[in-house]
């Protein structure tokens, strides 16, 4: 079982799998295809993935991939804890370029539900952070896409001054220079 939870930006969803716990520790569900599609989260997902990051402050994002692979994501923390960002990149959807920042951590066991259409990032708070997450398209290399953490016109507020980045996500481009592609409405 889980209990869902609309947030500001438009398809983007909180889910808090049910525990069941007693003086041994928890069992929790955290993914039913049947219980996700009951709460209106229709994905065929296709591929788990899984990453460890050894230092608090370390920035991952944002990313996406271009259609027509672009990706829906179930993401979740197991140990550690981070704050966790989507940004709409839809063009024509209300919440176009908002972007919401949750904190995920494996002692609570939120997830987030990411719909196609939006970059993702996090930047961690703790150190030895494991995240994993579902994503319902393949990898694809000639998709694959990043937008600059600290681009203006979106204006995530990381918490975070001076943050640890790979080359990769140092010189992504700003959103305006980017040739994101998607479409509010259109399926994807």
């Amino acid at each position: 079982m889980i209990n869902v939870i609309k947030t500001e930006l438009e398809g983007a969803l909180l889910v808090d799998p049910v525990l069941h716990g007693d003086h041994r520790g928890y069992f929790a569900e955290t993914y039913s295809k049947r219980d996700f599609e009951a709460a209106g989260i229709c994905c065929d997902f296709v591929q788990d993935n899984e990453s460890f990051t050894q230092r608090k402050g370390t920035l991952r994002g944002l990313h996406f991939q271009n259609e027509p692979m672009a990706q829906a994501k179930l993401v979740r923390v197991i140990r550690g804890a981070l704050y966790d960002v989507c940004v709409d990149l839809r063009r024509g959807s209300p919440t176009y370029r908002r972007w919401l920042k949750v904190e995920l951590s494996g002692s609570r066991h939120r997830m987030l539900y990411i719909p196609k259409g939006f970059a993702h990032g996090f930047v961690t708070l703790t150190d030895d952070v494991l995240f994993c997450y579902k994503v319902d398209s393949f990898y694809s290399p000639e998709c694959d896409r990043s937008v600059r953490f600290d681009d203006p016109d979106i204006g995530v507020d990381w918490g975070v001054c001076d943050p640890i980045l790979s080359d990769k996500d140092r010189q992504a481009p700003n959103f305006a220079d980017s040739d994101c592609n998607f479409t509010y409405g259109k399926e994807i």
